[in-house]
Parts: C-alpha cells; sequence; structure tokens
C-alpha cells in the first residue's frame, strides 16, 4: 500500500505555526510582489477567493478585517518543510519527497489493522514538532493515494487519515471525485473528457482502455489503470529538468546598470545552486531584461540573449561571470528594466562532463578551486540567503528588493526573528 501524507494549506499553516491568532481566519498568502494569491485558507476558500486572484481585488476585504494577507516567505517554508521531510523520511519506509509539502511513502512491514494507529500517531508528532497539519491518504497506488488524501483533508471524521483498502470503497470515492481534481488530469486534460462525457473519475475508469489510449496516449492509460487498483506510475526520481530559469519582476523600475547587474548576479547565483544540486552542469546562460508592456507612456524594449560556454559548468562564478557577459551585451541606457532573469538551457549531467582537448593545468586548477569554493558556499548559505557571495551580488537575502509589504518574520532562520514568548 502507498500513502501520501500532504501538509495541509502548507502556506498558511506555515504563517499560522508561528501566528495562533490566524487560526479561523481568512488567510492568504501572496505572490512575489504581493502580486496574487497562491495559498488560501479554507476560511479563505469559504469566501469564494480563487487562486490567481489579484491582490488589489482584495485590498477592501484586508482594510475592513475580513481577509488577512501574507507576503510569501519562502524561507521560513522551506525550513519547516525540511523540517517536516526529516519526521517523515526516518519514520516510514519507502520515502519519496514529491514537492514542498507532499511526500509518498510505503507501508511494508506494518500490519493493515495498525495502518490508521501508526499515521495517526505520525500526524501528531508532526503537529507537535511543527506546528503543521498533515493529512495522510492511503491506498494501492500513488493516484488512489491522492484521492485518498483528498477525503482525509475534507472530512473531519477521518481524523486526518482516510484508507481506501477495498473495491467499493474505491468505486464510491472516484464517484465523488470530479475529473478536473483526478492527479494526471486535472484542469488542463478535463475539459477533453468533460466534453466527452467524463464528468467524475468513476465515469473515467468505466471506459474502456482502447477508448482512453486513442484521446489521453500513455500517460492518460496509466492513470486509468491507478484508478483501477493497479500501480502504474513508476517508483523513481523525477528526471533532471532540461532548462532552469529564476526570474523576477522589481518592486520598482530600475534604470542603474550596477543595479541591474547585482540582481542578474543573484539570479545566476540561484541557478548555479540548482545545478549543484541536482549534480548537472549547465552548456548555455542566457539573460533577459524586459520594461513594463503596462507602461505604454515609457518605451519599451525587451532583449534576450545567450552565450555557450566553453565547457559546461556549474560552479557560482562561471554561471554569474557568463550571466554579466550576456547583460552587457543586451543592456540598453534609457529604459526603465522592470524584470529580469537568468536561463540555463542544455543542461547535462556533471558526471559526464569532458574536459578541453587543450585545457591547461592553470585552467584545471582554476575549475577545481572554484567547484571548491562552490561547495562551501552551499553548506554555508541557508535556503533563500547568500552569506557567502561574490563581489558582484547583494548582500542579504535573495528576495531583497521584491514587495512583500505583509511578510511575516522569518521565526526559524533568522536569529533577529526569533519568536518571543511573554
Amino acid at each position: 500500500m502507498y500513502a501520501l501524507a500532504d501538509c495541509n494549506n502548507f502556506f498558511v499553516s506555515c504563517e499560522r505555526a508561528f501566528q495562533p491568532q490566524l487560526e479561523g481566519r481568512a488567510v492568504v498568502v501572496l505572490s512575489n510582489n504581493d502580486g496574487c494569491v497562491v495559498a488560501r485558507s479554507n476560511e479563505a476558500k469559504a469566501l469564494g477567493i480563487k487562486m490567481g486572484t489579484p491582490f488589489f481585488q482584495l485590498r477592501d476585504m484586508v482594510a475592513n478585517g475580513k481577509v488577512v494577507a501574507c507576503s510569501s516567505n519562502y524561507t521560513l517554508y522551506g525550513d519547516l518543510s525540511n523540517r517536516v521531510m526529516s519526521i517523515l523520511s526516518g519514520t516510514l519506509p519507502g520515502y519519496q519527497k514529491y514537492s514542498i509539502d507532499e511526500a509518498f511513502f510505503t507501508l511494508e512491514g506494518i500490519k493493515p489493522a495498525d495502518y490508521r494507529t501508526v499515521c495517526g500517531g505520525l500526524i501528531r508528532r508532526i503537529r507537535q514538532s511543527t506546528g503543521i497539519p498533515v493529512s495522510i491518504g492511503i491506498a494501492p497506488t500513488k493516484t488512489l493515494g491522492k484521492v485518498a488524501n483528498h477525503f482525509a483533508k475534507k472530512y473531519p471524521g477521518y481524523r486526518g487519515v482516510c484508507i481506501i483498502d477495498s473495491d467499493g470503497k474505491r468505486l464510491k470515492a472516484l464517484s465523488l471525485t470530479p475529473i478536473d481534481e483526478v492527479w494526471g488530469i486535472g484542469w488542463r486534460g478535463a475539459p477533453k473528457l468533460m466534453a466527452a462525457g467524463v464528468h467524475t473519475a468513476l465515469d473515467f475508469v468505466q471506459r474502456p482502455e482502447a477508448w482512453v489510449r486513442a484521446r489521453m496516449g500513455v500517460t492518460g492509460v496509466r492513470t486509468w489503470k491507478e484508478l483501477q487498483g493497479t500501480p502504474a506510475v513508476a517508483d523513481e526520481l523525477p528526471a533532471p529538468r532540461k532548462s532552469i530559469c529564476t526570474s523576477r519582476s522589481f518592486a520598482e523600475m530600475i534604470t542603474d546598470k550596477a543595479e541591474l547587474r547585482l540582481r542578474v548576479s543573484d539570479f545566476a547565483g540561484i541557478c548555479a545552486q540548482k545545478l549543484r544540486s541536482e549534480r548537472s552542469a549547465a552548456v548555455s546562460v542566457g539573460v533577459f531584461a524586459h520594461t513594463s508592456p503596462f507602461r505604454k507612456d515609457l518605451p519599451q524594449y525587451y532583449p534576450y540573449a545567450s552565450v555557450r560556454l566553453d565547457k559546461p559548468q556549474n560552479s557560482t562564478q562561471e554561471i554569474v561571470h557568463a550571466a554579466l557577459r550576456v547583460l552587457d551585451e543586451i543592456f540598453r541606457e534609457g529604459y526603465s528594466y522592470k524584470r529580469a532573469g537568468v536561463i540555463i538551457e542544455e543542461i547535462v549531467s556533471a558526471d559526464a562532463v569532458q574536459g578541453l582537448l587543450f585545457e591547461t593545468e592553470d585552467q584545471i586548477e582554476l575549475e577545481r578551486r572554484q567547484n571548491e569554493i562552490s561547495a562551501i558556499m552551499d553548506r554555508v548559505n541557508k535556503p533563500g540567503s547568500n552569506l557567502l557571495r561574490l563581489a558582484t551580488q547583494r548582500p542579504g537575502h535573495y528576495a531583497d528588493g521584491i514587495r512583500r509589504d505583509h511578510c511575516s518574520p522569518s521565526f526559524t532562520t533568522d536569529w533577529e526573528d526569533l519568536l518571543i514568548v511573554k
């Protein structure tokens, strides 16, 4: 049997873990620059607030106290995620992290009669240790585990643990699951199926396999089999990314090249760290710097360019240096830049990088030293910070310069923000 542990309304729960006064209130978490809603409490959902709702539409509700808005605090969220995942990974077998707030695991070696007791105890332990509420769905396949988890969240009677362990329970759950809520189908694949009369997961599994294959291909058949109770999703880590993009919209428009170089250096540094975390290296580094398309009163400019490296690299020094070379090429005076980013493409495995034919000993030694420095930076820097950084990068957190008017303290990662108990 598979189990899916999923943190309930994770970003909101992180805010509530250190601010208990938010319990029972409608809370939303906003995207970078406080642009739109990316997370909602159940109370906010009950008010009809949708994902992606622009923040300006909620300002009156925030002003009159009906809704509490929180700027995204990814440093806090990442740290609490690591704490939850460390408990999960050290407790049950077959642990596999799926996202920042979800993880699959197996229940091998545990008697079926003990599933609810074991998982219920795990939920209580996580809540006591981190303050984060978790729900667990148990089923014969990962996709059915997702379905079971949905019911564990929605219905308090399950007390956080829903088990689909019989065909009768499976069919009942599928009949109550809209097709656009099925993992692997979602809102993108649902319209085509709904047009063909498939409105629930049960409608979907009742169609012949050939019908599913003709409309949704191999991926759709895998989902169909999983909903039938037959495992079809491999227990493997996600494939390495083919590209990495780090970009931000700025709180204020930037006209100064030196300031823009600092921002691009930060973005390139984040990309380099992501490459190393996946044991990958980049062949191509690209940069864009765009003006605001909404400011028709200002001149518009949307440049992008890239450079190919002589040898695939993942050190912060090399990636930042390449990004700044590209920025020098595309930057033009007289424009107000609202957004910029670094795009890493043609990613290869760091274990398969070949040396240059005419590479000198000095070049080899320089690369070795750069890789050592990057490794030290990774060990010292906490998520979201650049305590150790290049001179071309800004001090402080990578999020500096982003509008976060409603940001909570970093309760767990900054001495200045430690919770004060009176």
